[in-house]
Protein backbone atom coordinates (compact mmCIF):
# COMPACT_ATOMS: atom_id res chain seq x y z
CA UNK A 1 0.00 0.00 0.00
CA UNK A 2 2.07 3.31 -1.17
CA UNK A 3 2.08 5.67 2.03
CA UNK A 4 2.70 9.71 0.70
CA UNK A 5 2.35 12.43 2.45
CA UNK A 6 -0.06 14.22 0.16
CA UNK A 7 -2.03 13.97 -3.23
CA UNK A 8 -3.19 16.09 -5.26
CA UNK A 9 -6.57 14.85 -7.28
CA UNK A 10 -8.98 16.36 -9.56
CA UNK A 11 -5.78 18.42 -11.67
CA UNK A 12 -4.89 19.13 -15.05
CA UNK A 13 -1.38 19.13 -15.29
CA UNK A 14 1.40 20.12 -17.80
CA UNK A 15 4.52 17.72 -16.88
CA UNK A 16 6.75 19.94 -19.97
CA UNK A 17 8.17 16.52 -20.63
CA UNK A 18 9.28 16.27 -24.21
CA UNK A 19 6.76 14.80 -25.52
CA UNK A 20 4.16 14.95 -28.96
CA UNK A 21 1.17 16.40 -26.72
CA UNK A 22 1.82 19.94 -26.05
CA UNK A 23 3.00 21.04 -22.84
CA UNK A 24 3.13 17.33 -22.06
CA UNK A 25 -0.56 17.48 -20.55
CA UNK A 26 -2.48 14.92 -18.69
CA UNK A 27 -6.06 15.96 -18.29
CA UNK A 28 -8.14 14.70 -15.35
CA UNK A 29 -5.02 14.04 -13.84
CA UNK A 30 -3.39 13.18 -9.85
CA UNK A 31 0.17 13.57 -8.37
CA UNK A 32 1.24 12.07 -5.60
CA UNK A 33 4.32 13.87 -3.26
CA UNK A 34 6.60 11.24 -0.85
CA UNK A 35 9.77 12.65 1.69
CA UNK A 36 9.95 15.61 -0.88
CA UNK A 37 9.68 13.86 -4.08
CA UNK A 38 6.97 13.15 -7.06
CA UNK A 39 6.01 9.91 -5.87
CA UNK A 40 4.04 9.18 -8.51
CA UNK A 41 2.51 11.42 -11.74
CA UNK A 42 -0.65 10.37 -14.35
CA UNK A 43 -4.53 9.88 -14.59
CA UNK A 44 -6.03 9.82 -11.82
CA UNK A 45 -8.21 6.99 -12.79
CA UNK A 46 -4.86 4.62 -12.97
CA UNK A 47 -4.11 5.86 -9.03
CA UNK A 48 -2.81 3.04 -7.23
CA UNK A 49 -5.30 1.59 -4.96
CA UNK A 50 -4.99 1.88 -1.40
CA UNK A 51 -3.07 4.88 -0.68
CA UNK A 52 -2.70 6.40 2.47
CA UNK A 53 -2.22 9.99 2.54
CA UNK A 54 -3.62 13.22 2.94
CA UNK A 55 -6.03 14.57 -0.33
CA UNK A 56 -6.21 17.78 -1.78
CA UNK A 57 -8.67 18.42 -4.45
CA UNK A 58 -7.37 20.91 -6.77
CA UNK A 59 -10.78 21.35 -8.55
CA UNK A 60 -9.96 21.53 -12.19
CA UNK A 61 -6.76 23.86 -11.85
CA UNK A 62 -3.40 23.56 -13.57
CA UNK A 63 -0.33 21.85 -11.96
CA UNK A 64 2.88 22.95 -13.23
CA UNK A 65 6.57 22.24 -12.72
CA UNK A 66 7.46 25.61 -10.49
CA UNK A 67 9.01 27.91 -12.33
CA UNK A 68 13.23 28.22 -11.92
CA UNK A 69 15.18 31.53 -12.79
CA UNK A 70 18.21 30.49 -14.30
CA UNK A 71 20.13 33.75 -14.52
CA UNK A 72 19.70 36.93 -11.99
CA UNK A 73 22.01 38.74 -9.91
CA UNK A 74 20.03 39.55 -7.08
CA UNK A 75 22.32 40.25 -4.60
CA UNK A 76 23.66 43.82 -5.01
CA UNK A 77 24.60 46.75 -3.15
CA UNK A 78 22.56 50.02 -3.55
CA UNK A 79 20.24 50.41 -7.73
CA UNK A 80 21.19 51.98 -10.66
CA UNK A 81 17.80 54.30 -10.92
CA UNK A 82 19.95 57.31 -11.85
CA UNK A 83 22.14 55.58 -14.92
CA UNK A 84 18.38 54.39 -16.12
CA UNK A 85 17.38 57.56 -16.13
CA UNK A 86 20.50 58.28 -18.06
CA UNK A 87 20.12 55.88 -20.97
CA UNK A 88 16.31 57.29 -21.33
CA UNK A 89 18.19 60.91 -22.06
CA UNK A 90 20.32 59.07 -24.57
CA UNK A 91 23.50 57.88 -22.93
CA UNK A 92 24.78 54.67 -24.15
CA UNK A 93 25.78 51.47 -21.71
CA UNK A 94 29.03 51.76 -23.04
CA UNK A 95 29.23 55.72 -22.12
CA UNK A 96 28.80 55.14 -18.77
CA UNK A 97 30.63 52.17 -17.46
CA UNK A 98 33.20 53.96 -19.48
CA UNK A 99 32.96 57.45 -16.60
CA UNK A 100 32.61 55.13 -14.08
CA UNK A 101 29.19 54.01 -13.89
CA UNK A 102 27.63 50.63 -14.59
CA UNK A 103 28.92 47.63 -12.68
CA UNK A 104 31.78 49.45 -11.16
CA UNK A 105 29.56 51.80 -9.25
CA UNK A 106 27.20 48.75 -8.05
CA UNK A 107 30.37 47.31 -6.87
CA UNK A 108 31.16 50.28 -4.37
CA UNK A 109 27.36 49.79 -3.01
CA UNK A 110 27.89 45.95 -2.51
CA UNK A 111 31.10 46.25 -1.10
CA UNK A 112 29.91 48.67 1.62
CA UNK A 113 26.97 46.77 2.27
CA UNK A 114 27.58 44.39 5.58
CA UNK A 115 26.14 40.48 4.77
CA UNK A 116 22.60 41.37 6.12
CA UNK A 117 22.06 44.12 4.21
CA UNK A 118 22.86 42.35 1.31
CA UNK A 119 20.64 39.29 2.52
CA UNK A 120 17.66 41.55 3.34
CA UNK A 121 17.38 43.64 -0.21
CA UNK A 122 17.89 40.13 -2.05
CA UNK A 123 15.02 38.70 0.28
CA UNK A 124 12.47 41.10 -0.85
CA UNK A 125 13.10 40.55 -4.52
CA UNK A 126 13.18 36.45 -3.79
CA UNK A 127 9.81 36.99 -2.44
CA UNK A 128 8.36 38.54 -5.41
CA UNK A 129 9.56 35.64 -7.77
CA UNK A 130 8.19 33.18 -5.12
CA UNK A 131 5.08 34.98 -5.52
CA UNK A 132 4.52 34.10 -8.66
CA UNK A 133 5.74 30.18 -8.83
CA UNK A 134 9.49 30.35 -9.00
CA UNK A 135 11.11 27.43 -6.71
CA UNK A 136 14.51 27.49 -8.06
CA UNK A 137 16.74 30.73 -8.53
CA UNK A 138 20.43 31.12 -9.91
CA UNK A 139 22.26 33.64 -8.12
CA UNK A 140 25.44 35.39 -9.20
CA UNK A 141 28.55 36.93 -7.91
CA UNK A 142 30.03 39.73 -10.07
CA UNK A 143 29.57 43.20 -8.21
CA UNK A 144 32.58 42.24 -5.08
CA UNK A 145 35.42 42.14 -7.74
CA UNK A 146 38.07 40.95 -4.87
CA UNK A 147 38.45 37.89 -2.63
CA UNK A 148 36.72 39.38 0.46
CA UNK A 149 33.42 40.72 -1.14
CA UNK A 150 32.81 37.73 -4.25
CA UNK A 151 32.43 35.59 -0.86
CA UNK A 152 30.39 38.08 0.86
CA UNK A 153 27.93 37.85 -1.73
CA UNK A 154 28.27 34.05 -2.06
CA UNK A 155 27.89 33.35 1.33
CA UNK A 156 25.08 36.05 1.15
CA UNK A 157 23.35 33.96 -2.12
CA UNK A 158 23.84 30.49 -0.22
CA UNK A 159 21.90 31.50 2.91
CA UNK A 160 19.26 33.19 1.29
CA UNK A 161 17.54 29.77 0.58
CA UNK A 162 17.32 29.34 4.00
CA UNK A 163 15.67 32.47 4.21
CA UNK A 164 13.40 32.49 1.38
CA UNK A 165 12.23 28.61 1.01
CA UNK A 166 13.57 29.32 -2.79
CA UNK A 167 16.23 26.60 -3.77
CA UNK A 168 18.96 28.70 -4.88
CA UNK A 169 22.10 27.63 -7.39
CA UNK A 170 25.05 30.09 -7.38
CA UNK A 171 27.79 31.02 -10.22
CA UNK A 172 30.92 32.79 -9.43
CA UNK A 173 30.89 35.84 -11.77
CA UNK A 174 33.94 37.60 -10.21
CA UNK A 175 34.81 38.04 -14.17
CA UNK A 176 32.26 40.61 -14.35
CA UNK A 177 34.55 43.79 -14.70
CA UNK A 178 37.48 44.99 -13.64
CA UNK A 179 38.39 46.87 -10.89
CA UNK A 180 39.26 50.05 -10.15
CA UNK A 181 42.48 48.57 -8.48
CA UNK A 182 43.13 46.72 -11.49
CA UNK A 183 42.81 49.37 -13.95
CA UNK A 184 44.55 48.54 -17.05
CA UNK A 185 45.63 45.63 -15.36
CA UNK A 186 43.00 42.71 -16.57
CA UNK A 187 45.27 40.01 -17.41
CA UNK A 188 47.03 40.02 -13.25
CA UNK A 189 43.18 40.14 -12.22
CA UNK A 190 42.58 36.77 -14.31
CA UNK A 191 45.69 35.87 -12.76
CA UNK A 192 44.25 36.38 -9.02
CA UNK A 193 40.82 35.34 -9.79
CA UNK A 194 43.16 31.87 -10.90
CA UNK A 195 45.04 31.60 -8.06
CA UNK A 196 43.27 33.01 -5.00
CA UNK A 197 39.34 34.16 -5.43
CA UNK A 198 37.69 30.61 -7.44
CA UNK A 199 40.61 28.35 -5.37
CA UNK A 200 38.87 29.94 -1.78
CA UNK A 201 35.23 29.91 -2.80
CA UNK A 202 35.11 26.38 -4.08
CA UNK A 203 37.12 25.14 -1.08
CA UNK A 204 34.36 26.83 0.88
CA UNK A 205 31.44 25.63 -1.22
CA UNK A 206 30.17 28.22 -2.22
CA UNK A 207 29.99 27.97 -6.09
CA UNK A 208 27.89 25.58 -8.17
CA UNK A 209 29.13 27.04 -11.38
CA UNK A 210 31.74 29.21 -12.77
CA UNK A 211 30.72 32.54 -15.04
CA UNK A 212 31.91 35.13 -17.06
CA UNK A 213 31.36 38.00 -19.24
CA UNK A 214 33.00 38.04 -22.54
CA UNK A 215 32.90 41.71 -24.37
CA UNK A 216 34.95 44.43 -25.40
CA UNK A 217 34.22 46.49 -22.14
CA UNK A 218 34.54 43.36 -19.87
CA UNK A 219 37.07 39.97 -21.21
CA UNK A 220 38.63 38.39 -24.20
CA UNK A 221 38.14 34.91 -24.82
CA UNK A 222 41.67 34.18 -24.15
CA UNK A 223 41.09 35.88 -20.55
CA UNK A 224 37.90 33.69 -19.94
CA UNK A 225 39.80 31.05 -21.36
CA UNK A 226 42.56 30.54 -18.51
CA UNK A 227 39.51 31.42 -15.94
CA UNK A 228 37.75 28.28 -17.20
CA UNK A 229 40.61 26.30 -17.48
CA UNK A 230 40.87 26.60 -13.63
CA UNK A 231 37.03 25.56 -13.48
CA UNK A 232 36.90 22.85 -14.91
CA UNK A 233 40.76 21.84 -12.99
CA UNK A 234 38.18 22.48 -9.76
CA UNK A 235 35.64 20.30 -11.47
CA UNK A 236 33.27 22.71 -11.81
CA UNK A 237 30.98 23.76 -14.90
CA UNK A 238 30.98 26.70 -16.64
CA UNK A 239 28.39 29.18 -18.20
CA UNK A 240 29.08 32.64 -20.08
CA UNK A 241 27.09 35.85 -20.84
CA UNK A 242 27.85 35.99 -24.50
CA UNK A 243 27.78 38.19 -27.83
CA UNK A 244 25.27 40.56 -25.44
CA UNK A 245 26.56 43.57 -27.47
CA UNK A 246 28.99 42.40 -30.11
CA UNK A 247 30.25 39.04 -31.92
CA UNK A 248 32.95 38.38 -29.70
CA UNK A 249 33.45 34.86 -30.11
CA UNK A 250 31.52 33.90 -27.17
CA UNK A 251 28.91 31.63 -28.42
CA UNK A 252 32.48 29.42 -29.97
CA UNK A 253 34.23 30.01 -26.74
CA UNK A 254 31.20 28.53 -24.62
CA UNK A 255 30.83 25.71 -26.65
CA UNK A 256 34.82 24.72 -26.28
CA UNK A 257 34.36 24.29 -22.82
CA UNK A 258 30.66 22.54 -22.76
CA UNK A 259 29.37 25.27 -21.09
CA UNK A 260 26.01 24.83 -19.43
CA UNK A 261 24.86 27.60 -21.18
CA UNK A 262 25.90 30.99 -23.12
CA UNK A 263 23.43 33.90 -22.54
CA UNK A 264 22.09 37.12 -23.82
CA UNK A 265 23.63 35.85 -27.79
CA UNK A 266 21.60 38.72 -29.38
CA UNK A 267 24.74 39.43 -31.86
CA UNK A 268 26.26 35.37 -32.10
CA UNK A 269 26.36 34.23 -35.76
CA UNK A 270 25.22 31.21 -37.39
CA UNK A 271 28.42 29.78 -36.65
CA UNK A 272 28.37 30.30 -32.86
CA UNK A 273 25.15 28.78 -33.05
CA UNK A 274 25.96 25.78 -34.45
CA UNK A 275 28.58 25.04 -32.05
CA UNK A 276 26.31 25.75 -29.45
CA UNK A 277 24.13 22.72 -30.66
CA UNK A 278 27.11 20.41 -30.85
CA UNK A 279 28.06 20.91 -27.74
CA UNK A 280 24.93 20.59 -26.13
CA UNK A 281 24.41 24.19 -24.58
CA UNK A 282 21.25 26.06 -23.58
CA UNK A 283 20.83 29.35 -24.97
CA UNK A 284 19.43 31.79 -22.25
CA UNK A 285 17.49 34.71 -23.53
CA UNK A 286 16.77 37.76 -21.23
CA UNK A 287 14.40 39.76 -22.52
CA UNK A 288 14.71 42.31 -19.68
CA UNK A 289 18.28 43.34 -20.92
CA UNK A 290 17.10 43.82 -24.30
CA UNK A 291 14.30 46.14 -23.52
CA UNK A 292 15.74 48.16 -20.72
CA UNK A 293 19.16 48.60 -23.01
CA UNK A 294 16.77 49.81 -26.28
CA UNK A 295 18.28 47.05 -28.00
CA UNK A 296 17.51 46.41 -31.31
CA UNK A 297 19.67 43.52 -32.39
CA UNK A 298 17.32 40.38 -31.90
CA UNK A 299 18.72 36.99 -30.57
CA UNK A 300 18.75 34.45 -33.91
CA UNK A 301 16.27 32.70 -32.78
CA UNK A 302 14.84 30.82 -36.24
CA UNK A 303 18.42 29.91 -35.95
CA UNK A 304 18.13 28.21 -32.54
CA UNK A 305 15.10 26.52 -33.05
CA UNK A 306 16.47 25.34 -36.43
CA UNK A 307 19.69 23.66 -34.60
CA UNK A 308 17.40 22.83 -31.44
CA UNK A 309 19.40 24.26 -29.11
CA UNK A 310 17.57 24.60 -26.16
CA UNK A 311 16.24 28.01 -25.48
CA UNK A 312 15.75 28.96 -21.87
CA UNK A 313 14.18 32.52 -20.33
CA UNK A 314 15.29 34.38 -17.20
CA UNK A 315 14.88 37.85 -15.46
CA UNK A 316 18.65 38.49 -15.56
CA UNK A 317 17.60 40.49 -12.60
CA UNK A 318 19.86 43.09 -11.78
CA UNK A 319 20.44 46.67 -10.67
CA UNK A 320 21.63 48.25 -13.65
CA UNK A 321 20.25 46.58 -17.40
CA UNK A 322 17.23 44.66 -16.63
CA UNK A 323 15.29 45.49 -13.00
CA UNK A 324 13.31 42.90 -13.26
CA UNK A 325 12.30 40.49 -10.43
CA UNK A 326 9.07 38.95 -12.13
CA UNK A 327 9.85 36.01 -13.73
CA UNK A 328 6.43 35.78 -15.73
CA UNK A 329 6.85 39.00 -16.89
CA UNK A 330 10.21 37.85 -18.44
CA UNK A 331 8.02 35.29 -20.06
CA UNK A 332 5.82 37.39 -21.69
CA UNK A 333 8.53 39.82 -23.12
CA UNK A 334 10.05 36.76 -24.31
CA UNK A 335 7.30 36.53 -26.60
CA UNK A 336 6.58 39.93 -27.40
CA UNK A 337 10.22 40.85 -28.02
CA UNK A 338 11.52 37.65 -29.58
CA UNK A 339 8.11 36.33 -30.56
CA UNK A 340 8.78 32.96 -28.39
CA UNK A 341 6.02 30.89 -28.28
CA UNK A 342 4.07 30.17 -24.69
CA UNK A 343 5.08 26.75 -24.93
CA UNK A 344 8.65 28.05 -25.70
CA UNK A 345 8.41 30.49 -22.61
CA UNK A 346 7.19 27.77 -19.82
CA UNK A 347 9.78 25.08 -21.29
CA UNK A 348 12.38 27.93 -20.89
CA UNK A 349 11.89 28.71 -17.62
CA UNK A 350 11.35 25.04 -16.34
CA UNK A 351 12.72 22.26 -18.35
CA UNK A 352 15.52 24.11 -20.45
CA UNK A 353 15.92 26.71 -17.15
CA UNK A 354 16.91 23.38 -15.25
CA UNK A 355 18.67 22.37 -17.75
CA UNK A 356 21.11 25.47 -18.33
CA UNK A 357 21.59 25.22 -14.41
CA UNK A 358 22.49 21.08 -14.70
CA UNK A 359 19.50 20.31 -12.53
CA UNK A 360 17.49 18.58 -15.21
CA UNK A 361 18.00 15.34 -13.34
CA UNK A 362 16.29 16.45 -10.23
CA UNK A 363 13.52 18.97 -11.71
CA UNK A 364 12.19 21.63 -14.18
CA UNK A 365 9.28 18.69 -15.55
CA UNK A 366 6.97 16.65 -13.53
CA UNK A 367 8.26 13.46 -13.36
CA UNK A 368 8.24 10.04 -10.53
CA UNK A 369 11.36 10.65 -8.53
CA UNK A 370 11.69 14.80 -9.48
CA UNK A 371 11.55 16.94 -6.73
CA UNK A 372 8.31 18.16 -5.57
CA UNK A 373 8.54 21.66 -6.91
CA UNK A 374 4.78 22.05 -8.20
CA UNK A 375 2.83 25.17 -9.08
CA UNK A 376 -0.99 25.36 -8.82
CA UNK A 377 -2.49 27.98 -10.97
CA UNK A 378 -5.77 29.24 -11.31
CA UNK A 379 -6.36 29.72 -15.35
CA UNK A 380 -7.62 28.19 -17.58
CA UNK A 381 -4.83 27.17 -20.00
CA UNK A 382 -0.92 27.45 -19.68
CA UNK A 383 -0.28 29.28 -22.52
CA UNK A 384 -1.66 32.16 -19.86
CA UNK A 385 1.11 31.76 -18.22
CA UNK A 386 2.81 34.31 -20.79
CA UNK A 387 -0.07 35.92 -21.49
CA UNK A 388 -1.08 37.97 -18.82
CA UNK A 389 1.21 41.00 -18.09
CA UNK A 390 0.48 41.73 -14.32
CA UNK A 391 -1.79 39.47 -13.64
CA UNK A 392 -0.26 36.95 -10.84
CA UNK A 393 -2.68 33.41 -11.14
CA UNK A 394 -0.57 31.68 -8.57
CA UNK A 395 -2.78 29.43 -6.35
CA UNK A 396 -0.57 26.96 -4.64
CA UNK A 397 3.40 26.66 -4.73
CA UNK A 398 5.26 23.37 -3.40
CA UNK A 399 8.93 23.06 -2.89
CA UNK A 400 10.41 19.52 -2.05
CA UNK A 401 6.86 18.72 -1.12
CA UNK A 402 6.22 21.63 0.95
CA UNK A 403 4.02 24.30 0.64
CA UNK A 404 5.43 28.11 0.61
CA UNK A 405 2.70 29.91 -0.61
CA UNK A 406 -1.50 29.25 -1.29
CA UNK A 407 -3.64 32.65 -2.22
Amino acid sequence: MPSWDLLLTNARIATMQESDVAYGVIENGALGIADGKIAWVGLESELPSGINCKALSLHNRWLTPALIDCHTHVVFGGNRAEEFEQRLMGVSYEEIAKAGGGILSTVNATRSASSDELANSAAVRLHSLAREGVATVEIKSGYGLDVENELKMLRVARSLAGLSGISTSTSFLAAHAVPAEFAGKADQYIEMLCEEALPQAAEAGLVDAVDAYCESIAFSTDQIARLFETAQALNLPVKLHADQLSDSGGAELAASFHALSADHLEYTSNEGISALADAGCVAVLLPGAFLTLGETQLPPIDTLREKQVPIAVATDCNPGTSPVCSLRSAMNLATSLFKLTPEECLAGTTREAARALGLLHDRGTLEKGKRADVAVWNIGHPRELSYWLGLNELSDLFIGGREIFRS
